[in-house]
């Protein structure tokens, strides 16, 4: 039964917002819903957990912007927006073939093998930049921004070393990258933000092009596929505006909204001190219930689809709503809403779907696993009295739909 006609599209707010209560109200109408994007072009999330793993492994589903009727007929201005995600070329746009080709050239990075590599320089990473939590809070009156001086700093940092990105481009690429996916950009300033991010991603492309180095952009720029075949300049681009806001935006968010739940929730950091939980049950549990990306652009269906019994129209742009499907209670059980580390050790657990589900499945997953873990750990262990310095009430949610975080995490370090 097509359910779509029933109900008024949700208007996303361009501004962000926790997007739990929301999730839950739409939830509880059905797994997929009509939602209207900026600018006021129609759309779709899909909600439900069954639902949206269904969605991403659709055969008739497609990534490449070519299949977005109302952009294909001329209905979305230069300055939207999401335009980027909808247009960037890359491994995030690209269907079949030609997605398998940039994946397998990008992939060599993130083998178990080169995670493996890169803990300790993570370890190091890590510490480092504990100390210079400590002095900001020291010079804070004890208080400290988590997110800019710890959260933020790390997977950046492990991205750019990974990439060859010199430290001096590392704070302009993050405001950049922030504008260029924020979905509350003005139409101006989001064309000056892509254009302004493309030129200095050129500008590092031609100096790893001059002077190579032992670094993941020079070997992009080197390698070939097994047809011959290299990258474009602009698949070449595409793919690093995807690796460098992918890479750090998302374990950026993972780690602050991880620390948040530890600290409003001392009975589970308990199980982890008592051994009866791990780091990486926080870093799934956190994947699961506070999903560092909330909504995320865009999948067309190529054919008119039924899912979950909401017709979805061919050409439609389609949300992965990740935040949503985290806490269906139709898949983690009435409870889905509790932040509950000992949730994967129930019978018939299920999986969550936050870093993706099927071909597109997040290439960085493992990295972001790492730095999340290790970052988490080493935290909690240099300052085990580390609390929020606000009530989680006033912290200032995320800008945008797309991420889903706070725009600061002021931590008190000491006991007091």
């Amino acid at each position: 039964m097509d359910t779509s006609a029933a109900r008024t599209p949700h208007r996303l707010d361009p501004a962000g917002g926790c997007p739990h209560a929301v999730n839950a109200r739409l939830l509880a109408q059905g797994a997929v819903a009509p939602v209207e994007l900026p600018g006021g072009v129609e759309g779709m999330a899909v909600l439900g957990h069954e639902a949206l793993k269904e969605f991403l492994q659709h055969p008739q589903v497609a990534k490449n912007a070519r299949h977005f009727t109302a952009l294909r007929e001329g209905r979305i201005g230069e300055g939207w927006p999401l335009l980027t995600f909808a247009t960037v070329p890359g491994m995030t746009t690209a269907d079949g073939d030609d997605h398998r080709r940039l994946r397998t050239l990008a992939a060599r990075a993130f083998t178990p093998r080169r995670v493996a590599e890169l803990q300790p320089r993570v370890e190091e990473l890590t510490e480092s930049l504990l100390d210079g939590l400590a002095q900001a809070a020291a010079a804070g009156d004890g208080v400290a921004d988590l997110r800019r001086h710890f959260a933020l700093p790390l997977p950046m940092g492990v991205i750019c070393e990974l990439l060859g990105v010199d430290v001096e481009f590392r704070d302009r690429l993050h405001r950049l990258g922030s504008l260029v996916v924020a979905t509350g950009t003005a139409p101006a300033e989001a064309v000056a933000a892509n254009r302004d991010i493309v030129a200095v991603l050129g500008e590092i492309a031609a100096a790893k092009a001059a002077r190579p180095g032992d670094d993941l952009t020079s070997a992009l720029l080197a390698a070939r596929d097994e047809g011959g075949d290299r990258l474009s300049e602009r698949e070449l681009i595409g793919t690093l505006l995807l690796m460098i806001i992918a890479g750090h935006e998302t374990t950026l968010n993972l780690i602050t909204n991880a620390v948040r739940a530890l600290c409003a929730h001392p009975e589970q950091l308990a199980l982890v001190r008592a051994g009866r939980a791990s780091w990486a049950d926080v870093v799934e549990e956190t994947l699961r219930w506070d999903a560092p990306v909330s909504y995320f652009p865009f999948r067309y269906p190529v054919r008119d689809l039924t899912v979950a019994g909401t017709l979805v129209r061919a050409g439609t742009p389609v949300l992965a709503g990740y935040s949503a499907a985290g806490r269906d209670p139709a898949a983690h059980g009435p409870d889905a809403g509790r932040f509950d580390l000992t949730r994967s050790a129930r019978p018939g657990a299920v999986r969550h779907l936050s870093l993706g589900h099927g071909a597109h499945y997040c290439l960085g997953a493992p990295l972001a696993r790492l730095e999340a873990t290790v970052a988490l750990e080493r935290l909690f262990t240099r300052f085990p009295s580390l609390r929020l310095a606000l009530p989680e009430a006033d912290l200032v949610p995320h800008a945008g739909f797309v991420g889903n975080s706070v725009r600061s995490l002021p931590v008190r370090l000491a006991a007091g």
